[in-house]
This record gives structure tokens, C-alpha cells and sequence, in this order.
């Protein structure tokens, strides 16, 4: 592998005005020189974002092994997706992506060794690959399914519902019920769900909160559907359940991102919704099953435990203790299946299952095929099997069935791949970050790879919400890898990798503590001999974007590339669009002043400086993000572009008709995955594999 630095190429940037907007926060002077292009619709940024993407692709087609990435890629994720089967009476619910299927088709197995039936294929409903299947749930006798659709990775859901034998759709329809939350009648004549309201029912620019529970009855008018449940405030996020006997309903709302309600109602007595745990500095989840309350804490146990109650008792006195918290491991899960308990465990950043009766007793541990993660259980309150979605960094996804009664497991699916696992190595290396707490990180590469100070590395992080970066498939990575590159991927602060305290050391005035834990990433990989500054690309998306715009303003000596996906960059207004307003108790919010003194000290379009030499910088984004607004990425590409004093490129890639990630479709996948790997390989001169 040459070692050369590749050759520079000079890049003009389309002209962009300044008009800077000055304003006061708690005493402070604010400019902001690119205000205008947080204006989606008015000419001028319209006008100026398809300039700034002719430039960037005009500068991305001139690279060399493009062509070569792009047809490697279409192999890669030629490579399928399944989701874990949710198992129904003995008919098994599921999603499936085999070869160049835009989007996974909906299935149903009929019977443990029956035939596979088609129930809604989303690529037949649009040749353009852009309308998906957002989420569904089958009946409790599996006769139908209630399944999400959304078009152009809005996520904007539109409820249907379908006959499971027939094919036939009902005449129900029940827009906005983006990530719904839904549970059948035991008599499939109806169900809870959630859904958010309809122009018009709210201020406008509230359409993105207020998210309720609603009863709706097959066949009625959904806008007469009752309401059953909304939130104190328009930012809490309510779901719903029901026992599997009709009985009682649960509803947990959550506060924040560590902080949850729970309310139970019994529908057979009449009475009304009883709070079960609320207002309490902790997060709960909650189920109902043979009249048992099984609620999942971290109250006092950052590794979380359970307790079991009566559900007729609910209140706090009555719990009873039922699984103690583990020092080494975060009960991640709990589900209920006939007599047993499945505990999901998350062990140093790795999956392990345990089976216990339902008093806690007699554990026994399911063996995983490696080390790797469970993306999905699937069980039946009532039923004696445990289906298990598993991968890891270069196992693809499978699916796996275990008999809980005897404990034996056999594959029930594998996606197919010509992938030899032995070509590679994970190692999991432990290193101290900035104030001394000790971070681990998972490194991939090829089992031969000579370590000489100079290998190019990947190094991609998340440190927010909860979220655990764990041993995942990626088909595109393993073009990194064949070509000789290195992934490592550290478990930051912010994440859920090591508990409730591991999250919130950062999150809010923490906050700083998952950049410095990433930075310490980089020293550590040049420390030891993997890589140099000149060969790290860094890369993230999202919370992660904001993870890459923070290091890239602080530590901009550290990486050769940059690549910011779909990110949060100005921090002092980022609360005011979309639906970013349920993000204030991860991050906070400006119009607070002890807050707004956090945010201004980290925010990375504000810490952009006149005259650095910034690295290579790829800030991507999608027209149709509900979730984070393009105006981030169109702006510090602006505030970058004039700020570097570097021939490094600051490039804008701004995708239509596509959202923040979920259902996009295997060829926008490409297109994307074309742009990005192509700015890596040339930024950090690394060979393209094929390449003649």
C-alpha cells in the first residue's frame, strides 16, 4: 500500500454572500453570517445548495476509482437484511432484503417449516425504491397486520391495515403515526396506537410534538377515534401496551432521554389511569402478563434491575424486588416467554442472553454464535421458543431459534454471503481519555495487516442518547477492509454501552466529555502504532455529526478527513426546528443561561476560526430530514468553506428525496455510499482494490 499523500486539487467553491444577523444572548454578542440558508424554500438557497452540489460533484467524479468503488459496493449490499421474526400463533412476521431490492418485503412463514408468503412488498409500490415500510404489528391471533408506510424517508407514517390469508387491505387509513407505537384487542376488533396531529389541530410548527394515544375500532373514521392519553407537555413521548388478556393498559412516557413515566389502567374494573412511577429521576419500561407488573429501572441502579408487582397493586410499596443489578453488565432488556424470563445483557459493548424461570431462578446462558450483538428477540407471552436476530463486525445478520425448554438453538435464517470471516480480526483495546476514565474500543482489520504507523483508519463514533455502538454488520465497511484499512470504533460517553452513569457523564454540561473520549480515540491509535494524523478519516452521523463537528473545531490536528452526516453543527438554535425540541434534556437549550454557557462552548459552526487549515471535510445531508435540518450542514459548509486556509476540500452533498437515514433505498444507498467511500479513499490516498 503506497504511502504517498494524494495529490492536492484545487476546488472552487460557488459564491456565497454574507449576511451576517447580530444578536444578544445572556449578554453575549452572537453573529451569524449564513442565517439566510436556513430558508429551505427561498430561491437563493435553492439556488446556491444545487451549485454547492454540482461542485461537489464535479470534484468526486474526477477521482480515480470511482468507478471501482461503486461497482464493489452494488456487491456489498447486494448482500441482505432480515429483521427478527415475531412469532404469532405459529406464523412467523418478518422483514427481508435479498440482492438489489431496494427495500425489505414484509413475510409471513406459515408454521415453523411452512412456506413464506409475501405481504406487502414496498418496492412494488414504487419503482423508484423511495416509499417504506416504517414498522408493523400483526394482530395476537396473526389474522392482521397494521404496518407504517412513508414516502421519500419522511418517516411520516400512514397507517394500513392487512388480511393476512386474503392479502386484502381494510378500508382504515390513520396518517401521521410516525414510529407508532400499536397493540391489538385480544379479539383483533381494534387496537391502541399513537399518532401525531394534523395541520391545523396545533400551532403551526407543533405538528412534530403533541404525540398521543388513541383507541381506534376496525371500520370506524379514525378522526373520531378516542384519545386516550396526552402528554403534560407537547415534548413527552408516550407508548402504549396491552396484557395479553385485554385487561391492562400501559402507557409510559418519556420525560427525557433518562427519564420515564408509567401509568397503568385496569379496562376490565373501569378505573382510571394510576401512575406507577412518575416524576422519578430513572428510566422504566413495563409489562403486563398473568396480572404481573414486570417493570425494568434504573432507579437506583444505573445497571438497571427488575421488579415484579401485582397489577391490581402497583404502587411503589409493592414492588418486589426480582432481578438484582449485575456490576459488570447493563440488563438491557427483559421479555417474557411461557415460564421463562429472557434477560438481555450488554457486556462490555458485547450481547449475552440469559434464561431464568419467572422468579429469577435457575439462570442458564444461551451461547451466541461469536462475539457480536442481538438486533431483535422475538417471543410469544404464552409460547416456549426465543428467536434471536445476531451479527457482528464480519458475521452477517442471522437469525436464530432456541427451544426454551430444552435449550437447544438451531439457525432458522442466515443472509447469504461470500464473506470468510478468518480474513479478519476484531480486538476490543481499553485506553484513557482526557480526564483519566478508561474507554473501550473495538478495532477491525485484516488479520494480516502489518502495523507500521501509517495504516489508514476509519474511525466512526456516536456518544449519545442512550445508544450503544456494538459488533454490527456493515456490508459497505468491508470495502475498507479489503483494501487494507482499519475500523475502529470507540464506546464513547453518551452512549448506554456501560449503563445510566455512562450516559449521562455525556450528555447536557458533560457533554464535552464524548469529544474528548473520541480525541483520546485518535492519540491512542497513533500512540500505539496503528495510523498518523495524515491517515485517519472521522466520521459520524446525526448526534455523531455533532460528535465530528466538535472535533473538528477542537482537534482539527488529528484528522486528515472528516465526514459529518446528517449532523447538528449550530447548537444555539438547533431546539427551534423540526423536532428538535425533545432533544433539550440530552443536550440543552440557549434560551437557558447556564445552558446556552455549555453550548456556546463547544457549538461547532460557532467555533469555526478565520485562517485554520482545516482537513478534507464531507458534510452530507437529505431534503427531507424530519428530524435534523439540512440548514445545519448548508451552513457550516458556508462558514468553513471561507474560513480554511487549506487546498483540504469542504464539500456539500445535500440528497433529495431522502430523509435522516431509515428507508432509503439500496440505489440512493449506493449513490451515497459511492460519494463517501470515493472522499475517503482520495483524501486519504489509499489504492482502490481492482483498480488497474
Amino acid at each position: 500500500m503506497s504511502d504517498a499523500s494524494p495529490p492536492a486539487r484545487a476546488t472552487r467553491y460557488p459564491a456565497t454572500r454574507i449576511s451576517a444577523v447580530t444578536e444578544e444572548l445572556h449578554g453575549q454578542l452572537i453573529v451569524d453570517p449564513y442565517r439566510w440558508l436556513e430558508e429551505d424554500e427561498s430561491p437563493d438557497t435553492v439556488s446556491w445548495t444545487r451549485a454547492q452540489n454540482a461542485a461537489t460533484e464535479r470534484y468526486l467524479e474526477a477521482a480515480p476509482g470511482r468507478a471501482a468503488i461503486r461497482a464493489r459496493l452494488e456487491e456489498l449490499l447486494s448482500i441482505g437484511a432480515i429483521s427478527t421474526p415475531t412469532p404469532v400463533r405459529g406464523r412467523y412476521f418478518y422483514q427481508l432484503r435479498e440482492g438489489g431490492q431496494n427495500q425489505p418485503v414484509l413475510l409471513v412463514r406459515m408454521g415453523l417449516d411452512g412456506h413464506d408468503q409475501v405481504l406487502l412488498d414496498p418496492n412494488a409500490l414504487n419503482p423508484a425504491g423511495t416509499t417504506a415500510l416504517d414498522w408493523f404489528y400483526p394482530s395476537d391471533d396473526g389474522r392482521l397486520v397494521a404496518y407504517g408506510v412513508s414516502e421519500d424517508g419522511s418517516e411520516d407514517s400512514v397507517l394500513s391495515i392487512l388480511e393476512v390469508e386474503t392479502g386484502k387491505l381494510l378500508s382504515d387509513r390513520i396518517r401521521h403515526t410516525r414510529a407508532a407505537d400499536l397493540s391489538w384487542l385480544p379479539d383483533s376488533t381494534g387496537f391502541y396506537y399513537t399518532r401525531y396531529p394534523s395541520m391545523g389541530e396545533v400551532p403551526e410548527g407543533d405538528e412534530h410534538y403533541h404525540r398521543s394515544v388513541f383507541f381506534h375500532l376496525l371500520g370506524e373514521d379514525p378522526a373520531s377515534d378516542r384519545l386516550v392519553f396526552r402528554p403534560e407537555q407537547k415534548e413527552f413521548w408516550p407508548g402504549v401496551d396491552l396484557s395479553p388478556d385485554g385487561r391492562w393498559l400501559l402507557i409510559g412516557v418519556s420525560r427525557s432521554f433518562d427519564e420515564t413515566d408509567i401509568y397503568i389502567q385496569d379496562l376490565e374494573g373501569g378505573g382510571p389511569l394510576v401512575p406507577v412511577a412518575k416524576d422519578l429521576p430513572a428510566l422504566f419500561d413495563a409489562a403486563v402478563v398473568r396480572d404481573r407488573l414486570y417493570l425494568r429501572t434504573n432507579l437506583e441502579a444505573p445497571n438497571y434491575r427488575v421488579f415484579v408487582a401485582e397489577a391490581a397493586n402497583p404502587g411503589r410499596e409493592f414492588w418486589r424486588p426480582l432481578v438484582l443489578p449485575r456490576s459488570n453488565a447493563v440488563l438491557e432488556g427483559l421479555s417474557i416467554s411461557g415460564n421463562h424470563l429472557i434477560l438481555s445483557y450488554v457486556e462490555r459493548a458485547t450481547s449475552r442472553l440469559v434464561v431464568t424461570d419467572l422468579a429469577g431462578n435457575s439462570p442458564r446462558e444461551i451461547e451466541l454464535p461469536a462475539i457480536g450483538s442481538v438486533f431483535g428477540l422475538g417471543v410469544e407471552w404464552d409460547g416456549a421458543e426465543l428467536l434471536i436476530g445476531f451479527s457482528s463486525f464480519i458475521v452477517p445478520p442471522a437469525i436464530y431459534r432456541v427451544d426454551l425448554q430444552s435449550g437447544r438453538m438451531e439457525l432458522w435464517h442466515r443472509v447469504a454471503a461470500s464473506i470468510n470471516p478468518d480474513r479478519f480480526r476484531v480486538d476490543q483495546v481499553s485506553y484513557p481519555s482526557r480526564d483519566g476514565t478508561t474507554v473501550t474500543m473495538f478495532i477491525v482489520r485484516p488479520a494480516d495487516l502489518h502495523l507500521d504507523g501509517e495504516r489508514p483508519v476509519y474511525l466512526t463514533g456516536y456518544g449519545g442518547f442512550n445508544i450503544s455502538m456494538m459488533p454490527t454488520f456493515s456490508r459497505s465497511m468491508l470495502l475498507w477492509l479489503e483494501a487494507g484499512g482499519i475500523i475502529a470504533i470507540p464506546n464513547l460517553r453518551g452512549g448506554g454501552e456501560y449503563g445510566e452513569a455512562w450516559h449521562q457523564d455525556g450528555m447536557l454540561g458533560k457533554k464535552q466529555n464524548s469529544f474528548d473520549d473520541f480525541t483520546a480515540a485518535a492519540e491512542y491509535l497513533i500512540r500505539e502504532g496503528y495510523t498518523s494524523p495524515s491517515h485517519i478519516a472521522a466520521a459520524g452521523g446525526s448526534n455523531g455529526g455533532l460528535l465530528m463537528g466538535a472535533v473538528l473545531t477542537q482537534r482539527s490536528d488529528l484528522f486528515r478527513a472528516v465526514i459529518i452526516q446528517v449532523p447538528l453543527l449550530d447548537m444555539l438554535r438547533y431546539h427551534r426546528f423540526l423536532m428538535a425540541r425533545l432533544w433539550i434534556p440530552e443536550y440543552g437549550s440557549a434560551e437557558n443561561r447556564e445552558e446556552f454557557a455549555w453550548l456556546i462552548e463547544y457549538s461547532p459552526y460557532h467555533k469555526v476560526r478565520d485562517g485554520v487549515g482545516y482537513p478534507a471535510v464531507l458534510l452530507a445531508t437529505a431534503e427531507s430530514d424530519t428530524r435534523v435540518h439540512p440548514m445545519h450542514a448548508r451552513k457550516m459548509a458556508a462558514r468553513l468553506q471561507a474560513a480554511t486556509s487549506s487546498i483540504h476540500p469542504i464539500l456539500l452533498r445535500l440528497e433529495t428525496q431522502a430523509g435522516h437515514g431509515a428507508g432509503k433505498p439500496i440505489s440512493k444507498l449506493v449513490d451515497e455510499l459511492t460519494d463517501t467511500w470515493t472522499f475517503v479513499f482520495t483524501e486519504l490516498g489509499v489504492p482502490v482494490p481492482g483498480l488497474e
